[in-house]
């Protein structure tokens, strides 16, 4: 099973960028992240052109996620993360398909830091954290894919000292997504990829992407079960170097039907 996970930075302004990539790569399962479209205006007819079912959790101008899938049935598990019925932002869905449960999300910016975003952001972490804490050990495969803004290390940033004081960057989110990992969760590019310079954003700006100057702050973590039939995982550079694109790249995952056995380095 192929599944990708796509911030689109506006999914009806850049929908014919969307529709030409699933073309392209053909993922079996997509997560979509930055929406910002309320759910009336979901794309879904045109999606479902191309073959794919989807569910979505939509809000004006901002946020949004959804999850598209050609292979199966979406049943639909949760939007929305417990822990603040008052939180309006959509930022995280969830469903199962074809057997193996998959979370999208958007973690929150978190700039200006410090500051009430900054301070939200490691709000929302922590209830991730508490809710993915009941999600790692299942018997099941799942696969948490997403948006996170957060840089996890040196490796993931082009010239670390230019981002120190950033909220993608901030020592208290890079620990908090440690603590994640620290759960049992397999970040799946870095599993395949350990000493690589890979990024998955790069500014507008510069000729950021020209020059590669990126940063890695989109994710896919993997419970035990689903690191056991992971097969490849990499960045599919194509759609960023597209004209009006998305300044995020997918990230794609490829699932082995079942657990495969690793060679030892």
């Amino acid at each position: 099973m192929k599944i990708a996970t796509y911030n689109v930075n506006g999914i009806n302004g850049r929908l014919t960028l969307l529709l030409r990539w699933l073309e392209l790569a053909e993922p079996d399962v997509v997560c979509l992240q930055e929406l910002k479209a309320p759910d009336a205006s979901f794309p879904e007819a045109a999606i479902r052109d191309l073959g794919y079912d989807a569910i979505w959790h939509g809000q004006k101008s901002w946020n949004g996620v959804a999850i598209l899938s050609r292979v199966g049935e979406i049943h639909e598990t949760r939007r929305g993360l417990p822990g603040a019925p008052d939180d309006e932002q959509s930022r995280y869905i969830e469903a199962a398909v074809k057997g193996v449960l998959i979370a999208g999300l958007y973690l929150p910016n978190g700039n200006p830091r410090p500051g009430s975003k900054f301070d939200y952001k490691l709000r929302w972490f922590e209830r991730l954290h508490d809710h993915l804490a009941g999600l790692v050990s299942l018997d099941a495969p799942v696969v948490i894919a997403g948006d996170f803004n957060v840089i996890p290390t040196d490796l993931d940033v082009y010239v670390p000292e230019r981002w120190r004081n950033d909220a993608l960057f901030a020592p208290e989110v890079r620990e908090a997504y440690a603590r994640l990992i620290g759960q049992g969760w397999t970040d799946a590019l870095r599993e395949l990829h350990p000493g690589e310079h890979i990024y998955t954003f790069w500014k507008y700006w510069r000729n950021s992407f020209e020059r590669d100057a990126g940063l890695r702050i989109d994710h896919i973590l993997l419970n035990p079960k689903a690191a056991a039939r992971l097969v490849a995982a990499e960045v599919d550079r194509r759609p960023r170097s597209w004209d009006k694109t998305s300044d995020h790249a997918p990230v794609w995952i490829d699932l082995a039907d079942k657990a495969r056995r690793r060679r030892k380095a």
